[in-house]
């Protein structure tokens, strides 16, 4: 590691430093990998509650395992294992075979089921900055309003909102769980059991608060180093040149609401309109809360 290693301080210097951290190859092998009709893919957009479910579902399947470095080596990341040297069909500890991804469901190997949380996008653009900030780029170089306006809300195709209309066009499916991250918060007894129904896993008085305390926000952040991509950090440092003791630590808040602190009315303004143009008028959703409210519509 160069003693000059800098993070980038501008979006330009960012997409030009991470543009070799997840190779095409890698990208397409996880798209193209064989899925078991058990298997389970975990796979939300980006900052929406992934690593919250792999650790439900990891716990579930084990009865309480925290024998790793990195929850992504025991749930691997479907787009980025081949870069990372993890073989995706290697045995896993616990049945149902389990996978991370971040695809939406045109792009994600079919085959498997599917568990995926939906967050409020306000929410969702904060922690994603939050997150990057001091890891792919120095803390305090890019405002929020223009990494937003940049990334976030720019990409319309590929980005949250085709994520998650994909995944909303899926509800009906009998091998498709959705949830929203911030019903989880409310009712984490209540989560925890409809994954395990989905997973087929009995939820005896034992496992049940197993899982409770394992899923736990206090327990995640007391041994966030397990939950703070160590692999992908470790990659990002020897091939893209940024420097070691990076923030990617994911166990921060856990927050609903926490827009509320930190985007101006002007960003508010732009999502919103964002939300009606790519969700309401096609799908009929006014409003992210009304998207809670139709989800949890007995069907």
């Amino acid at each position: 590691m160069s003693a000059a290693a800098k993070r980038p301080r501008s979006l330009a210097e960012m997409g030009q430093v991470l543009r070799g951290l997840v190779t095409p190859e890698a990208s397409a092998h996880g798209r193209a990998f064989a899925l078991e009709p058990e298997d389970v893919v975990i796979s939300p957009f980006s900052k929406c509650g992934t690593t919250w479910l792999q650790q439900i579902v990891h716990t579930l399947r084990t009865r309480g395992d925290m024998d790793f470095d990195d929850i992504s080596r025991v749930i691997p990341w479907l787009e980025v294992s081949l870069d990372l040297g993890l073989d995706l069909g290697a045995p896993q500890r616990g049945r149902p075979r389990a996978f991370k991804s971040h695809l939406c469901w045109h792009q994600v190997p079919k085959g498997g089921r599917y568990i995926v949380s939906f967050r409020d996008p306000r929410d969702a653009l904060v922690s994603a900055f939050r997150f990057l900030e001091g890891w792919f780029f120095e803390a305090g170089s890019i405002g929020i309003d223009e990494w937003a306006e940049a990334r976030f809300l720019a990409d319309r195709r590929h980005g949250y909102w085709h994520h998650l209309a994909s995944w909303w066009e899926r509800r009906d499916d009998p091998e498709v769980l959705l949830l929203c991250f911030e019903d989880m918060k409310a009712d984490l007894p209540g989560a925890i059991e409809r994954i395990a129904h989905f997973l087929g896993l009995a939820l005896d008085p034992a496992l049940r608060e197993t899982a409770l305390q394992h899923a736990s926000f206090a327990f995640m952040k007391a041994r966030g180093d397990r939950f703070d991509d160590r692999m992908l950090r470790e990659r990002s440092e020897r091939v893209c040149g940024l420097p070691p003791g990076s923030d990617s630590a994911k166990v921060r808040r856990g927050r609903v609401g926490e827009h509320r602190h930190e985007l101006r009315p002007a960003l508010l303004e732009a999502l919103e309109q964002a939300w009606n143009e790519e969700i309401a008028a096609p799908l009929g959703l006014g409003s992210y809360e009304v998207l809670r409210a139709a989800l949890a519509e007995p069907r």
